[in-house]
């Protein structure tokens, strides 16, 4: 079983991936991914001509997502195949072998929950039947570009073309199995991650 994280940006995909590495559900994330493949230098001279350039950026997502797509694959089946050895041994949990750029697991992964990959542009790449259930974090539209200006440095015609760049998080959120809110504060948003939790253990092992 595959299960996607996707969500807007500013919604909380990271602070959420990470309350659910420390209740123990590996996650992966494409964009470290994307940091493996194009140098850090490069990304940051890139990001604002490509948002504000649709031709530029169509071609660079022609480039990178392919190899993308094959990476969060690969990665998965390593650890799926690691993880189904553990539950035939009933051992310990360990953790996978992996690149030092991607997400840490604080708490040892539980061998009974897949993977879930984290894919801001999961709809945008049209890579939903990749997956057997897709969960969505959302936040109101006002509360994402005041995340984006305060916290992230852009300027609000920045915050407003990277939200342009995606689809609506409404629609994303409509087009997903499971849909969190993230509008309040990172206690509420840890609870979710408890909830979350629970139900993908109703649907991966009911």
């Amino acid at each position: 079983m595959r299960i996607a994280l996707t969500g807007g940006i500013a919604c909380g995909k990271s602070l959420l991936a990470n309350y659910l590495n420390q209740l123990g559900v590996e996650t992966l994330d494409a964009d470290d991914i994307v940091h493996e493949l194009i140098p850090d230098a490069e990304r940051r001279r890139m990001a604002d001509e490509v948002f504000r350039d649709p031709v530029k950026r169509k071609e660079l997502e022609q480039r990178i997502h392919p190899l993308v797509r094959a990476r969060l694959a690969e990665v998965v089946g390593k650890r799926e195949e690691g993880r189904g050895k553990r539950k035939t041994r009933n051992s310990p949990s360990t953790r996978s072998t992996r690149s030092t750029r991607l997400t840490p697991h604080p708490s040892p992964p539980n061998p009974h929950l897949p993977t879930i990959e984290i894919i801001p542009l999961l709809f945008e790449c049209h890579w939903e039947a990749d997956y057997d259930i897709i969960l969505c974090v959302s936040s109101p539209r006002s509360v994402q570009v005041e995340r984006m200006t305060s916290r992230r440095g852009y300027t609000e015609e920045q915050a407003e073309s990277r939200l342009a760049a995606q689809l609506p998080v409404e629609e994303k959120a409509a087009r997903s199995d499971y849909v969190i809110v993230n509008g309040g504060s990172a206690e509420n948003l840890m609870e979710e991650a408890k909830k979350l939790v629970a139900w993908l253990k109703g649907r991966c092992n009911g």
